[in-house]
């Protein structure tokens, strides 16, 4: 099994901490409100949310995808990380193990923050991954922190 990883960093005016709850603590609630093309719902196979929770997202009919199974790895509050990993369905499209995410919320002096995201491509054997594919992800997971950001702007109660 190889592994491939990318690294993406998107700037905010977001607090972190807000980005934080919105994109980490909240996101199966209000990615599905705000993105419904996207992500339809999340629902909790097991657990409670925290490490080792079991999920399903089922995806929206803007995805090429039905659904992904995912494991929460990892969740901190004070640090703003979270850690997770696809283990299950049609986005490993047949030729990965699994793809493990690491997330960091990072406070900039400006009150803002920058989102660090490692993408790290689990793949069976030898097999090659298409750089668009993975390259479509990354786009995909830049539109939907833009997505958040600018819920967040709209509702700065929210």
């Amino acid at each position: 099994m190889g592994a491939i990883t990318y690294d993406i960093e998107i700037p905010s005016s977001i607090p972190a901490t807000k980005m934080f709850k919105a994109v980490v603590l909240d996101a199966d609630t209000l990615i599905p409100k705000i993105m419904p093309q996207a992500i339809k719902n999340v629902e909790i196979l097991e657990g409670d949310g925290g490490v080792g929770t079991i999920k399903i997202i089922h995806f929206g009919e803007g995805s090429q995808y039905k659904s992904a199974k995912h494991r929460v790895d990892a969740i901190d509050t004070e640090n703003l990380t979270h850690s997770y990993t696809i283990v299950e369905g049609d986005a490993l499209a047949g030729v990965l193990e699994s793809i493990t995410y690491h997330v960091k919320i990072v406070p900039t002096e400006d009150g803002g923050c920058i989102c660090k995201n490692r993408s790290i491509y689990h793949t069976k054997g030898d097999v090659e991954i298409n750089e668009e594919k993975i390259k479509e992800g990354k786009e995909k997971a830049m539109q939907m922190f833009k997505a958040i950001e600018g819920y967040l702007q709209a509702n700065p109660d929210a």
